[in-house]
């Protein structure tokens, strides 16, 4: 800000990116894998998941190795690997492959003006993590609560809540590459990635950073979790078709499945990225919010009028709108929202049946496949999709985009809602 206390004009574009999702962990991949409709969705092969309600997951390559992207000169940074859990690792990794692709190391940016969000939720605990304490404390079918306290806690390791913390991926990605500005977690379930990329937004147009590693990371492939998610979340009952299993805004939808992904962007000034000759993938020219109490649609749709509005642009400039939707009943407000607001006109993608729903991480990583489309002029199509009875415009193959805007919206069940603009960048 300038010393009257007026914000000063910046403008935010997206430098660099990197991905680690059920179709790939790296942007070529993806990408490729987005255009090819390559299912992500399957039976999982981490555990025996045969007895749960829904035994389908869209997981990462099991050869997953959080080892193979950290620098082999990086000793500290692997060793710290073994003090975090999977969904950490997961958003460390992802923020390493985004300053790779950003062309950018530890030291290039002055660390006050280096920022960190992410969207990231509680991460379930580890079964190995507490297991012995578990099994020493069972007395019959209730845990000795007296037992517990002199032989199962001793069993835990001192540090053992630090693996599992919301704020653990801000935590360790700052002190890896020494980020000592505005750092903050957002814990807002579905919404929270795009609620992280907007608090980096307006703290960076305010002068406040010049650079942001702006992150997203969840797996809920842990047992422990998965089984408890299974009691209230609709689910697919297609499991014997997982590569059809969800169908988001269709009309024989059933529910989704549950998936594990980790996204981060790097968010820079255009000066700053211009001057260092950066590859710039969009722009970043709206973000709006609020909270659609009793999912009526009306306040979502308000929301994309605000961003919109922010953005300086009308619908009809609009190339697409990519969609939360995840195969369920909430999909109905949503399409309500959208088409309120941009008709039956504006392409819809909904990307949810090939990646699965990967809670906080699915906005930023569905955000890069408009970004990748932008970038290249085609996007990818809604995959499972035959039919729906919205109004709305659900894109199936890919198509060529013709316009410069693309619109992300994302939202939790609760009515918390978030949407970015984003704009193919100035040739």
């Amino acid at each position: 800000m300038n010393p009257a206390g007026r914000i000063v004009s910046r403008r935010a574009v997206i430098t660099g990116m990197g991905v680690i999702t059920p179709l790939g962990h790296d942007l070529a991949t993806f990408r490729a894998g987005l255009l090819a409709g390559t299912p992500g969705v399957r039976r999982t092969t981490a555990y025996d998941a045969s007895k749960l309600p829904c035994p389908l997951f869209a997981e990462l390559n099991p050869a997953f190795d959080a080892k193979k992207y950290i620098p082999a000169t990086n000793k500290d940074g692997r060793k710290s690997l073994s003090k975090m859990a999977k969904t950490i690792q997961m958003g460390l990794c992802a923020s390493q492959l985004c300053m790779d692709d950003a062309g950018l190391k530890k030291g290039d940016v002055p660390p006050q003006r280096f920022g960190i969000e992410f969207g990231c939720v509680m991460v379930a605990t580890e079964i190995n993590d507490l297991a012995k304490a578990a099994q020493v404390s069972v007395e019959g079918d209730s845990v000795n609560l007296k037992t517990w306290g002199e032989r199962g806690q001793p069993e835990i390791i001192p540090v053992w809540l630090l693996k599992f913390l919301p704020n653990m991926p801000a935590c360790h990605t700052s002190i890896f590459f020494d980020a000592q500005g505005p750092n903050n977690t957002i814990t807002v379930e579905d919404a929270a990635g795009l609620l992280a990329l907007g608090e980096a937004y307006r703290l960076l147009v305010r002068d406040s950073a010049d650079f942001f590693l702006v992150g997203a990371c969840e797996s809920k492939l842990n047992p422990v979790s998965n089984s408890r998610l299974n009691t209230f979340t609709t689910f697919t009952k297609r499991h014997d078709a997982p590569e059809s299993a969800v169908r988001p805004f269709d009309v024989s939808r059933d529910g989704t499945v549950l998936g594990e992904a980790a996204t981060s962007l790097g968010l820079e000034e255009l000066g700053r990225a211009q001057a260092r000759g950066a590859k710039i993938y969009a722009e970043l020219v709206g973000f709006a919010a609020g909270f659609d109490r009793g999912l009526t649609g009306k306040v979502l749709a308000q929301v994309i009028r605000n961003a919109l509005k922010e953005a300086g642009v009308t619908p009809a400039d609009v190339d697409h709108v990519n969609a939360h939707a995840a195969g369920y009943d909430y999909d109905a407000f949503e399409a309500k929202a959208i088409l309120e607001v941009f008709g039956k006109q504006t392409p819809v993608i909904a990307l949810k049946g090939q990646l699965g729903h990967s809670g906080a991480a699915s906005g930023l990583t569905e955000l890069v496949a408009s970004i990748q489309a932008l970038e290249t002029g085609e996007r990818p199509g809604t995959l499972n999709h035959m039919k729906n009875d919205f109004g709305i415009s659900v894109q199936t193959g890919t198509a060529k985009t013709s316009k410069p805007y693309a619109v992300k919206i994302s939202y939790t069940d609760l009515g918390q809602c978030a949407v970015i603009v984003i704009k193919k960048i100035d040739e």
